[in-house]
């Protein structure tokens, strides 16, 4: 495999399982003059597990804007450089977007190594609708959570988030408030040998009652669309009610006139519970 110089190579590692990763994405490590990371000692097990001795440099939120002009100098000396996160597909809510952006201001090269994500992942063993939305990490305080949620849950699209495990219980309580009637996936440490998935529908799910570890994705499936309703004849279905209230019981009514028509169960409950208080049938 040839490696061009003046190019930045965006590679994909491994989530969990070091095996997770593809052979061109060794071949392009292997090959690299200088390999970026968030924490090298984190991407020291991988590279050692795979006898890949590079230079290392550290690359992370605190400190991109002063690594990026080095980085770009590097790049047009002619050198090979990879950028990898700490685990899967690089600058989803992980650093990177600003050196990207700087690489293609100095007409240089993005390369993009695909592989392991957490986000196709658990989106791939969800059972939801694949046209989803993916929205990162979600802020720790919850006015701002809530004002994420109140806007997103009125969207259709699947939607999957990035919570750190031991607040789960806090994201819970505000998921079941605006997601009532979509169903929730949590994917725990997905790949490794603790990996776990829970299923429920959002208002049947429980607090947990022991904590958990490490980050989690969690996927809220699509909002299903409500069917229109036909304009009811409000006098005709009254005239059912108190028809049917002559001979069934009010739960038999119910479940009479929610076969015929198009209207809310609760809704009907309501007018034959009215109806059946008045006694005027």
């Amino acid at each position: 495999m040839e490696l061009y110089t003046n190019n930045l190579y965006i590679v994909s590692t491994p989530i969990g399982n070091l095996e997770d990763i593809t052979f061109r994405a060794l071949g392009v490590l292997k090959k690299s003059d200088i390999i970026l990371c968030e924490d090298t000692r984190r991407s020291l097990k991988l590279l050692n597990h795979y006898d890949i001795k590079k230079k290392l440099i550290s690359y992370h939120k605190f400190n991109e804007k002063k690594q990026t002009s080095k980085i770009i100098e590097h790049i047009k000396q002619g050198k090979i450089l990879s950028l990898i996160s700490d685990a899967g597909t690089p600058l989803l809510s992980d650093p990177g977007r600003l050196l990207v952006n700087e690489c293609i201001e100095n007409k240089i090269k993005v390369i993009p190594i695909p592989g392991a994500s957490s986000i196709t992942a658990a989106m791939s063993i969800s059972g939801f609708k694949d046209q989803y939305l993916f929205y990162g990490f979600l802020p720790k305080k919850e006015n701002e959570v809530e004002k994420i949620f109140s806007t997103l849950s009125q969207n259709l699209l699947s939607q999957i988030f990035f919570i750190p495990a031991i607040k789960i219980n806090f994201y819970i309580k505000l998921i079941k408030k605006y997601y009532s009637g979509r169903k929730l996936l949590i994917a725990k440490e997905i790949t490794k040998v603790h990996e776990t998935f829970f299923r429920e529908n959002i208002e049947d799910i429980k607090l947990f009652k022991t904590p958990l570890k490490g980050e989690l994705t969690i996927i809220i499936s699509n909002k299903k669309k409500m069917k229109k309703q036909q304009k009811v004849n409000k006098e005709k279905i009254v005239n059912k009610v108190k028809k049917y209230l002559k001979k069934y019981s009010l739960k038999d009514t119910v479940d009479l006139i929610c076969e015929i028509e198009q209207i809310k169960k609760k809704d009907i409950y309501k007018l034959c519970l009215k109806i059946k208080n008045e006694k005027k049938y």
